[in-house]
């Protein structure tokens, strides 16, 4: 994963600046999608900047040890930095992932990253565990953020997903999210600004 990583390190805190100043202005024009159902119709084709959640078929915990979340979290870097499309937050667990990207004017490129990466990882995974033809994903969820508020406690919320669901206490030393990417690399005040916006009444599907 440390080779993933270190592709994003050299570019990433710009791109977070850029995507952060590139949402504000867009949205402030008015132009806004905000549905987040739960049998989601997949909407992504407006410019801006999208929060994504997947779940594994019947919350299966399937990528279940430290080689397997690090095989889906390679994946998922790998893949947005050959689509180009910064990723300022990510967070992989056992049975689901979240992130939060920005693609700027090419929405379109989101779809054909999960296709990709729903795929490939389903079938190495799948390989791994001589299970051919199993199931592994079940749907995916995406939201359009509406605003540079909503823009930045989903950043804190995906940094920090791994305490929410009790994995760890602290978010930095879970080894597949943002959580420790950010602290190292982000400016401290940017960090310290992240830290005050509140997650506890954002609407995101995360019954995992």
């Amino acid at each position: 994963m440390k080779s993933a990583l270190s592709i994003f390190a050299r570019t990433a805190i710009r791109q977070l600046v850029k995507c952060s100043s590139y949402h504000y202005s867009f949205v402030k024009k008015g132009n806004l999608m905000s549905d987040w159902p739960h049998s989601p119709p997949h909407r992504i084709f407006e410019p801006g900047s999208y929060m994504i959640t997947a779940g594994t078929y019947k919350k299966t915990l399937i990528f279940n040890s430290p080689e397997k979340l690090s095989l889906l979290t390679d994946k998922l870097l790998n893949l947005t930095s050959e689509f180009e499309i910064p990723l300022p937050a990510w967070a992989v667990m056992s049975n689901h992932y979240h992130f939060v990207c920005s693609p700027g004017k090419s929405p379109e490129k989101i779809k054909n990253l999960l296709y990709r990466l729903h795929k490939e990882s389903a079938l190495r995974i799948n390989e791994i565990d001589k299970m051919p033809g199993r199931k592994v994903w079940f749907q995916y969820w995406d939201r359009r953020i509406a605003n540079q508020k909503s823009y930045y406690a989903r950043l804190k919320y995906v940094h920090n997903n791994p305490v929410h669901h009790g994995i760890i206490p602290v978010a930095e030393n879970y080894d597949w999210c943002s959580a420790a990417w950010f602290k190292l690399n982000a400016p401290s005040g940017f960090k310290r600004m992240i830290d005050t916006f509140k997650t506890d009444k954002l609407n995101v599907f995360d019954s995992f």
